[in-house]
């Protein structure tokens, strides 16, 4: 979750103090919808051998010219860039963590956020960590996916993970959930962090089922595969635009 809302850095500052001190205070993750909960600063600086299942499928997938967006402490694209000899873009809005990824050893870590790139293409678009989080809402996936393919190069993919929230709700009889057909989608949440005291602002982060990605990246005339799922409702899925 490495979108930056507050100019306070929470993420950063968690990154820095690990880096140079070693410091594990944890990032306190806050939701009106759900208790508390904590990312362990440490668990930003794993290894491949410390990355889940979907995180190193995606990795073994990447290839070409990649962005890696929503860095962090750069370990994604570390791996890239030290064991698959991959030319990396790391991209964070966190000033701190990138600061820290290029220390670590990145050789092209911008402070930018992924809708203001321009310019530029590429061959894999890494979004890991629930990726699709940095779209916030669902009303967002049209502008996600008009960013995306001004990004790609030709026969580029979009590497992505989320998980299908609808476990959170009872089912029914017949194994479907119900959810009031007024309230937003139930992947929509809100979050803020903190960290040692201080509070970002709240952000939108989206949590997104796969046929529901499925759909709206078939109406944006991209392709989209699920190529592995977690043992939490989670999955990894592979999105190409097609010719228009």
């Amino acid at each position: 979750m490495n979108q930056q809302t507050s100019v306070k850095d929470i993420f950063g500052k968690a990154i820095s103090a690990y880096y140079y001190e070693k410091d594990t205070t944890d990032i306190q993750v806050h939701s009106p919808d759900f208790d508390d909960d904590v990312i362990p600063v440490p668990y930003l600086f794993r290894n491949y051998a410390e990355m889940p299942p979907l995180e190193q499928k995606a990795l073994q997938l990447a290839k070409g010219k990649v962005l890696d967006v929503g860095c962090g402490a750069g370990s994604h694209s570390l791996y890239l860039q030290q064991e698959k000899n991959l030319q990396v873009t790391s991209i964070d809005t966190s000033k701190g963590a990138i600061e820290i990824s290029r220390l670590r050893g990145i050789k092209d870590a911008r402070n930018i956020d992924f809708f203001d790139l321009k310019n530029e293409k590429f061959d894999t678009i890494l979004m890991l960590m629930n990726g699709s989080g940095i779209i916030g809402k669902l009303n967002q996936l049209d502008k996600f996916f008009k960013k995306t393919r001004e990004l790609l190069n030709p026969n580029g993919k979009v590497l992505l993970d989320s998980s299908d929230l609808s476990y959170l709700f009872d089912r029914d009889e017949d194994g479907g959930i119900w959810v009031d057909s007024e309230a937003a989608y139930y992947g929509e949440l809100e979050f803020k962090v903190s960290y040692k005291g201080e509070n970002s602002a709240y952000f939108n982060w989206l949590y997104i089922d796969f046929q529901t990605l499925k759909f709206a990246a078939e109406t944006n005339n991209f392709s989209c595969k699920r190529i592995k799922e977690g043992k939490h409702y989670d999955y990894l899925a592979e999105l190409q635009a097609l010719k228009q």
